[in-house]
Order: structure tokens, then C-alpha cells, then sequence
């Protein structure tokens, strides 16, 4: 799955980083035009639920409402490749975030805000420049978390510094070489302010031997938010270092392992769609480490997920928190699924962290979900 996933995300364009599931690898296509060695894909998920909050910190918890992009990202996208010979492809993606719940745009409104990147691939990888997932990112959700990304239980409500995307960048991710694979990012910074405090890197390694995955991976962005209309930049820079593993137990199932290490005023979970979003903890942590332990169990179309993970603030302040979640999901075909999930997280020292899924940040200290997701 891990193989089919990796072909799928560089060299025939990702559905969604991390949050899809190997079923969507089945999604409809437009008949490719062979006269011209070229081939162009639709595909899309869509995905809402009903989400539930609770233990809000101002005590004023939403009302149950309908979300869109629970499990995964509601999208659609369109891909493409061009045989330019010598085992050599241009390739090119572009996948609009949709609200399914209102019909709007996702990712704060833009028009292709889900990925947007063109380049060339061949049998040694991928090299693509636009829009992208960042590699700490893509390290916890294909390897580390249970839940990959999506619904109450997802790992980036407590590990991360909240973003899985990077604009301006150019992006290297190798195929699998005798087990290995790895990936390096560089993001221009492009601001009017300064570009070398905006500019962001990383890179990942990784070995896939038989039913084990490992992979480390560390992420250095500056500065990260740039007021518009500012006269200086807000220092919100954050460094990140991953280390994260699986392993298959037999055919039903899978253990999961992570720690993490994170520096810096931007390096904690915080609302990247909210150009304040650096407020929404009252005191980031500028220094914490994350361990997180999991398992996934499948039995017939249903697959059962539990994971924890702890917070540890190495600050003063010693703002730690704890999250529990369980979840499942169901297959009702090979692109239909049901799910629910149910987190709770235990702040101490007046934390400020909550409960979220793959499109929200949450509000609420837990939550309960129940939706549906479709793929085509």
C-alpha cells in the first residue's frame, strides 16, 4: 500500500497528503489521449460529518453542526503527464479544497489551495515546483498517526506547528530505491518585507522493509506569518524534527510509533487559515517534545484506530496536554466509507489545545464524529 500510495503522489499526482486512504487510488478518469503520449485525470472526495464539541474553554461550545473535510479533504483535482521520452514524464497537478457544507473554497478561499505544482518524474522520482505538502507533514500522516490526518483523532492537534503546505516551493521526493526513499523541500520566501525571514526547508529519509516503515524527517520555516500592511514581520519561526514508524502486525494489524522535537514560537498547533491564528494559544510553547503510540486494527470492511499522545512544554510555564482518541471506519465499497471517532485532550497549566479534524482547528477540548466519505 505504502508503494501504490508513494507512485500515486509523485508520479501520477496526489489525491490528498496524508488523509486518503489506499481505496481512493480507485478514482474515475477521463479516457487519456495516447495519439499524443499524454493523459489527463479527473478525480475528487467528497467528505462532510456531523461534529460535536465539548469542554470549550470559554464555556461556549458550538452546537453540533455539520463539517466538511472531517476524515479527509473534500476536493477535486485534476492531474496529468506527458511522455517526453528517455523514461521521462512532465506532470502536472492542480486540486481545488472545496467546503462541501456551503460550497465555498477551502484553504482560506483560494482557487487551488489544496496543491498546485507542475514538473518532470522518472523512475529515480519526482521534481515539482508550486504549491506542496511539507515533508514533516507528510511523515506523520502517511506514517505516524493512526488516523491519517482527518477526524477527531488526528495527530496535528497536538504535534506539528500546524501547517501542511507550503507555497513557492520546489520539491524533490525519490521512488523507493532498495527500501529507501527520501525528499527535500526549499520554499522562497517572497515577501515584500524580507524573503530570507519567510523562506522555509526540509527534508525527509525513510526505509520500507517488508511490513516495517521508519522515517525522519525535519522542517525549518521562518518567520512564518507576514502581517500585510506591517512594518515588521512577526516572528512566529519554528523548527521541527520527526522521527515516526509502523509496523504490520500480519494482515489485520499495525502498530504506530513517533517522537518529535520542536522549537520556536510557531512550532505548536496553532490555525494557519486565521491570520491570527498565532493567538490561538494564549502562550505557545516555544519548546515541547511529542511521543505518540497507536494501533489500527481491520476486521472484514471495518478498521479500528486508538492512539495517544503526550505533550510535554519544556518551558516554564509547563503547559503539557494529553490527547486519547479512538475512531473507526467502514468500507461500504471500495469508494464509499462511513466513520467515527471520539478525542479528548487534558491540558494542564492553562494549555490552550483542542480538539480538530482535517479541515478545522476545533474548539473544544473533545469532540465526537460521524460522517461520510465519498471518492470519485
Amino acid at each position: 500500500m505504502k508503494t501504490q500510495f508513494m507512485n500515486i503522489l509523485f508520479i501520477k499526482a496526489p489525491l490528498v497528503a496524508a488523509g486518503c486512504l489506499g481505496s481512493l487510488a480507485a478514482l474515475a478518469q477521463t479516457p487519456p489521449d495516447t495519439s499524443s503520449g499524454s493523459s489527463v485525470k479527473v478525480y475528487g472526495v467528497l467528505d462532510a460529518g456531523a461534529v460535536s464539541e465539548h469542554d470549550c474553554r470559554d464555556g461556549n461550545c458550538p452546537s453540533t453542526k455539520i463539517s466538511p473535510g472531517v476524515s479527509t479533504g473534500s476536493i477535486i483535482g485534476f492531474s496529468g503527464r506527458e511522455d517526453l521520452g528517455n523514461n521521462t514524464s512532465a506532470v502536472f497537478t492542480l486540486e481545488a479544497g472545496i467546503r462541501n457544507d456551503t460550497g465555498q473554497s477551502d484553504q482560506n478561499g483560494r482557487l487551488f489551495g489544496s496543491q498546485a505544482y507542475v514538473g518532470l518524474a522518472n523512475r529515480w522520482g519526482a521534481l515539482t515546483v508550486g504549491r506542496q505538502y511539507d515533508v514533516g507533514y507528510e511523515t506523520l500522516a502517511e506514517v505516524a498517526d493512526p488516523f491519517r490526518g482527518g477526524m477527531a483523532g488526528t495527530a496535528t492537534n497536538l504535534m506539528g506547528n500546524g501547517s501542511r503546505r507550503s507555497d513557492n516551493t520546489i520539491k524533490f521526493r525519490s521512488g523507493l530505491v532498495n527500501g529507501f526513499v527520501a525528499s527535500a523541500v526549499y520554499s522562497f520566501g517572497e515577501s515584500v518585507f524580507s524573503t530570507a525571514r519567510n523562506r522555509a526547508y526540509g527534508a525527509m529519509i525513510g526505509y520500507q522493509g517488508g511490513p516495517f516503515t521508519l522515517r525522519a524527517a525535519h522542517q525549518k520555516k521562518n518567520n512564518y506569518l507576514q502581517g500585510v500592511g506591517s512594518t515588521a514581520p512577526i516572528d512566529l519561526s519554528s523548527r521541527n524534527s520527526l522521527v515516526a514508524a509502523n509496523l504490520h502486525l500480519g494482515q489485520a494489524a499495525t502498530v504506530y510509533a513517533a517522537y518529535a522535537v520542536n522549537r520556536g514560537v510557531g512550532s505548536s498547533p496553532w490555525d494557519q487559515d486565521n491570520p491570527y491564528g498565532a493567538l490561538v494559544l494564549a502562550s505557545p510553547s516555544t519548546r515541547s517534545n511529542d511521543a505518540l503510540a497507536g494501533v489500527s486494527y481491520a476486521a472484514g470492511a471495518a478498521t479500528y484506530m486508538l492512539s495517544y499522545i503526550r505533550k510535554d512544554d519544556r518551558t516554564l510555564a509547563n503547559q503539557d496536554a494529553n490527547q486519547i482518541a479512538v475512531g473507526m471506519t467502514y468500507s461500504m465499497s471500495r469508494r464509499t466509507a462511513f466513520y467515527a471517532a471520539y478525542a479528548k485532550i487534558k491540558d494542564h497549566n492553562g494549555a490552550n489545545y483542542t480538539v480538530g479534524n482535517f479541515s478545522e482547528q476545533g474548539k473544544g477540548r473533545s469532540a465526537i464524529n460521524i460522517g461520510l466519505r465519498h471518492a470519485f
